[in-house]
């Protein structure tokens, strides 16, 4: 019972990191870490 607990609970944070990454690529932002993502002055900087 408690391996099942857990795997639905890491099965849960990664479908939700995974929601979060596709969400953040649709609306366009290239650096999905960086806190200043969609404003980052050195343009292409983290596509390297």
């Amino acid at each position: 019972m408690v391996n099942i607990i857990a795997f639905l609970i890491i099965a849960a944070a990664v479908g939700a990191a995974s929601y979060y990454i596709y969400k953040e690529k649709k609306k366009g932002t290239r650096c999905i870490g960086c806190p200043m993502a969609g404003n980052c002055k050195k343009g292409g900087a983290c596509d390297k």
